[in-house]
Formats: structure tokens, sequence, C-alpha cells
């Protein structure tokens, strides 16, 4: 992993945000190992809400992607892994999936894995705000390119608000319809 992104460590052992980022670090401590073994990378962990509402995604990929017959599979096992964890305790919801078509770009890792790929990306610097769509054309550690229609822009990783990829549906042409005009 990259300087950008890593399992949110916490030094302070206090109630609410710290917490939660407390039991993240855990939680990756336990998913990445068995996601290894079974030949998968942990792609990203979000902890959200609380009480009979919090939710833990796990996303996972692999080399040649993951079907859903894995992920049910994986789902069972993350679930009997897990409640022995003790910041897990409480009622969650556990669901596993893989980034799918359409994915949230959190991590420097995931930009890479992105490159050439059409993205929307919006930003925040001090008062100025913006939304950039165009094609991922470069990644590094601290920044990446998006190259759109007024040609390419480079955003530091800390200015981004949020950040996805987009898939483009391509309606195939009516039969009969394809037939090159003449």
């Amino acid at each position: 992993m990259g300087a950008f992104w890593h399992p949110p460590v916490c030094c302070v052992d206090v109630e609410g945000p710290a917490k939660k980022l407390t039991q993240l670090t855990d939680i990756w401590s336990v998913v990445e190992p068995y996601l290894a073994a079974e030949r998968l990378e942990l792609d990203d962990l979000e902890l959200a809400g609380h009480g009979r509402g919090r939710v833990l995604r796990v996303t996972v990929d692999g080399e040649s992607g993951v079907d859903l017959d894995r992920l049910a599979d994986l789902s069972r096992g993350l679930s009997r892994l897990l409640d022995d964890e003790p910041g897990l305790q409480d009622h969650y919801r556990l669901e596993v999936s893989s980034p799918g078509l359409e994915r949230k770009l959190r991590r420097p890792n995931h930009y890479r894995k992105s490159l050439g790929r059409e993205v929307v990306v919006k930003t925040a610097r001090a008062e100025e705000k913006a939304t950039y769509r165009g094609t991922l054309t470069g990644a590094d550690e601290s920044r990446f390119i998006v190259d759109g229609e007024h040609g390419p822009v480079t955003v530091p990783y800390e200015e981004v608000v949020s950040a996805k990829t987009v898939f483009r549906f391509e309606k195939a042409p009516k039969p009969g319809q394809a037939k090159e005009k003449q």
C-alpha cells in the first residue's frame, strides 16, 4: 500500500470516530490474511452506521474477478471469522462484494487499477469546488491525472471529496440498422 491510504491507525483509546478507526485497523488485520490465503485482495473495508443499522462492507478483488458463488463462500467464512472479533460484538450486517463496474476510488491502488477508465471526481480546495469527468490517464502515490474535454488535470488525493469510475452501457444497434449506408 502507498503513502496515501493505509488501514486507519489510532493512537488514543477514546469513544467516537477514533474508536471506529481502531476497529477498522483491527478488522483489516484479521480479514486481510484470510483473503490472502484465498488468493484474493482486500480492496476496501468500511464500517458504517451504528446500533442495529451497523454495516461492515468488505470489498474483495482477484486477478480474474470474483463471481457470486465465491462471494457467498467468502461471506460465510468471514462471518465465522469475525464472530470472534471483540470490536464487532454488537449487531452488524456483513456485506461482501467485488468492486463492480462502477467503483468508488478511495486509495491510490484503486486509481492505478482504473487507468484508462472513465471517472467522475469531485474536489474541494479551500472555498473552491470542482467536478472533473474524463479518462483516468495516470496515478501515483500523491496524485492522479484526469484527461477531460478541457485537457488533462492533475489532482492531489487530499483534494478529493469523492471519485468513482463510470460504466457506459452502449446500446447495440437494432438488427438490420447496423448496415453501412450506401
